[in-house]
């Protein structure tokens, strides 16, 4: 068994086989979306250099961009002390969220117990996913 395979084999994953990845831009360390990891993905995120989830709503392995062209380029991955949580530097091409911002983290709570958006649109979802989303 390689160092690799050690290393995700070492990883502690919930009672759904996941890790917990949080996606910061690794220039400005902004936040730019959280998912989840099963082992595969996170070996096929290190293999490739790009970002790979498992995607818990529609129960099925994916490749950040493989819809919109929004890629991600690792830059690099570090874990907490406790081995059940990682997360990835990256360079973002195009948009993070599918709802067109840059960022997932686009609304702040307001002094009114509101959501408020503080980011403008990067791209229109529905030019790129189709109607309904």
């Amino acid at each position: 068994m390689s160092q690799l395979d050690e290393t995700i084999q070492s990883m502690k994953l919930d009672d759904h086989g996941l890790l917990t990845a949080v996606i910061v831009d690794a220039a400005s360390k902004a936040v730019l979306m959280v998912a989840f990891m099963d082992p595969k993905a996170l070996a096929e995120t290190i293999r490739t250099g790009k970002t790979h989830f498992w995607s818990r709503s529609r129960k099925k392995y994916w490749m950040k961009g493989e819809e919109s062209g929004h890629t991600q380029d690792v830059q690099a991955i570090y874990t907490d002390c406790d081995k059940d949580c990682v997360v990835v530097e990256v360079v973002q091409h195009g948009a993070a969220c599918h709802d067109g911002y840059r960022s997932c983290f686009y609304r702040r709570l307001t002094a009114e117990g509101g959501w408020e958006i503080v980011a403008e649109k990067v791209f229109d979802p529905g030019k790129v996913y189709g109607k309904g989303t």
